[in-house]
């Protein structure tokens, strides 16, 4: 599958926010946004009117660039939660939040998105015992993701097991001792803790 190979700073500096690719950097000093707060590209310091399309598709393009996801991907979400019961966009967003690389992060296993998703690519964790390295598999109500018993002394756990681990939403619990987390329940809109208008999303693809 295709994916985004460019400088993640760029993103957040196209976007205007941060958008926390790039995991404790974004919490310094060093972070692009605040070191150099213009869009990138020559013309990124030009001041543009902005329409009513492009607030829908700077919406958009944050949301999916938070979860690391192409266009392609994004759609199927989108197309996804169309077809469920509720609203659109509230469903759209809990299934992104289902993703199991985005659970992984919310764990803390992950410094980032991305590293989760390297994470699970790698096969080094498991859910509900059986080995799973789909970054996209949709975790439900009491599934355990754990990292492998082989793997539990690799040094990227290391702050893990002293207590890294901080913010965790109230539908996942984890234990920083064994590396095993449990989904308590599926998250709702209200899980979703950065800023997104979904409703712009869902009037630029219902066009």
């Amino acid at each position: 599958m295709a994916k985004y190979t460019g400088a993640d700073c760029r993103l957040c500096r196209r976007e205007g926010c941060k958008l926390y690719l790039k995991g404790d950097k974004c919490f310094s000093d060093k972070c692009a946004v605040v070191k150099r707060p213009t869009a990138p590209g020559q013309h990124g310091t030009s001041r543009k009117k902005p329409t009513g399309y492009s607030i829908q598709l700077r919406e958009k393009q944050k949301t999916k660039r938070i979860y690391g996801l192409m266009e392609k991907q994004f759609r199927g979400y989108y197309d996804k939660a169309d077809k469920m019961r509720g609203q659109t966009g509230d469903n759209m967003l809990i299934l992104l939040e289902r993703r199991l690389d985005n659970v992984v992060f919310r764990m803390g296993l992950g410094l980032s998105r991305s590293h989760a998703r390297q994470l699970v690519n790698h096969g080094l964790l498991t859910v509900n015992g059986s080995r799973v390295d789909i970054p996209s598999y949709l975790i439900k109500a009491g599934d355990v993701i754990s990292v492998k018993e082989n793997k539990l002394d690799k040094v990227v756990f290391a702050d893990i097991k002293t207590g890294r681990t901080e913010n965790l939403p109230a539908w996942l619990e984890f234990d920083n001792a064994t590396l095993t987390g449990k989904v308590v329940c599926l998250p709702t809109r209200q899980d979703v803790d950065f800023p997104v208008e979904e409703h712009l999303i869902v009037e630029l693809y219902s066009k």
